[in-house]
């Protein structure tokens, strides 16, 4: 009876954490050239040779020109520099680390400082837009709403190898821990801003702080949109399905594990309460609808077995549901959900514990401290 009630909760819950997330708007022939502000589009990269190709092949395929391209140099020690070159791109080097920098922080601001743009548009190097109006999609959109402040996206997640279906859950949480996702929209504050696709406008940037104002923090992405919201601006999150995709983690299920261990402790702190009950209790639900069938078929009675089957298929069919919104995640993986959601959580209890009993996380070489 427990078991059922915890797995009805989490159902609940699972509806409510990302119970709408809205999508840049449409465009149409009629708004054929975009807004009239000058773009600044501005990359971070280390090590990104593999990554960064699909990036600025798909900002060439705009149907909205003219626009700067800055890829930030973050002392690569591959082909990241030329190839960036070689596609016409401007390429700087990153400014040197001074102590209390964190990396993607002092490649952003390093950009942000020599771009010329009335809109900076900090994209990272992983991620890329999926058809030819998507710039004109993201720019028309931060328009709309009122050209200030901050719009960030989530990329939607394009999965090639098996293993990359593992991210399902942490796609899911990323999601809903930014808490505006919710039948309650923005009465409740948004996290922060999504680190991968950030747009605002210089003016309210520098005026903030910048990446300078937050240097330190591991997650810059939350913390440079609690900047933005200090100040009174308003923050903006949407879905990227249909305008700009990333591929995450794609070399190995090492760098996976160091990925998504190097953000989730920090991150966890910036979410709202209630949202992060609702996350709790998504979770233990998934746990008991697992515990609710192997009891059935323990116990052998028709009507367990039968209350078991009926948990474990609702809850896989909703996992389907929402990890299919951010992601095209095997369904094999997401029929075996409870192997998604152990994963999860024992990566996130080593995140707690490198974050805050070691406080230093690695990422492509570097040992952070948090």
């Amino acid at each position: 009876m427990v078991n059922s009630i915890i797995v009805l909760l989490a159902l609940v819950s699972g509806l409510l954490m990302l119970w709408r997330i809205p999508l840049a708007r449409d465009t149409d022939s009629s708004e054929p050239g975009g807004p009239s502000n000058s773009v600044s589009i501005i990359i971070p990269a280390r090590n990104e040779a593999l990554r960064l190709p699909h990036l600025l092949q798909s900002l060439q395929q705009q149907d909205m020109k003219p626009f700067e391209i800055i890829v930030v140099d973050d002392e690569s020690t591959d082909a990241t520099a030329q190839i960036a070159l070689d596609a016409g791109s401007r390429v700087i080097a990153a400014e040197k680390l001074q102590q209390g920098w964190v990396d993607k922080s002092r490649a952003c601001w390093s950009g942000a400082r020599m771009a010329s743009g009335d809109w900076l548009l900090f994209l990272d190097a992983d991620t890329r837009l999926v058809s030819s109006d998507s710039l004109r999609r993201l720019l028309l959109t931060y328009q709309a709403l009122g050209g200030s402040g901050s719009l960030s996206v989530q990329p939607y997640h394009l999965v090639f190898r098996f293993y990359e279906s593992l991210s399902a859950v942490f796609n899911i949480i990323v999601m809903a821990g930014m808490n505006v996702f919710t039948p309650w929209g923005e009465r409740i504050p948004s996290a922060g801003s999504f680190g991968p696709c950030q747009l605002c406008r210089r003016e309210d940037y520098f005026a903030v702080g910048g990446h300078e104002a937050i240097c330190g923090e591991v997650m810059d992405d939350l913390a440079l949109g609690q900047s933005f919201r200090r100040a009174g601006l308003p923050l903006h999150c949407l879905g990227g399905r249909g305008t700009i995709a990333f591929r995450m983690y794609p070399e190995s299920l090492g760098q996976l594990i160091e990925g998504w261990t190097k953000n989730f402790g920090t991150a966890a702190s910036y979410t709202h309460p209630l949202v992060f009950g609702m996350i709790i209790a998504w979770i233990s639900g998934g746990f008991s609808a697992l515990n609710l069938l192997l009891s059935g078929i323990g116990d052998g009675s028709p009507i367990w077995l039968a209350a078991g089957i009926t948990a474990y298929l609702m809850y896989a069919l909703q996992m389907t549901w929402l990890a299919r919104r951010v992601g095209n995640f095997h369904p094999v993986m997401l029929i075996l959900f409870p192997v998604l959601l152990l994963f999860f959580t024992l990566l996130f209890m080593r995140s707690l514990y490198q974050t805050k009993v070691l406080h230093t996380v690695s990422w492509r070489g570097r040992q952070i401290k948090v």
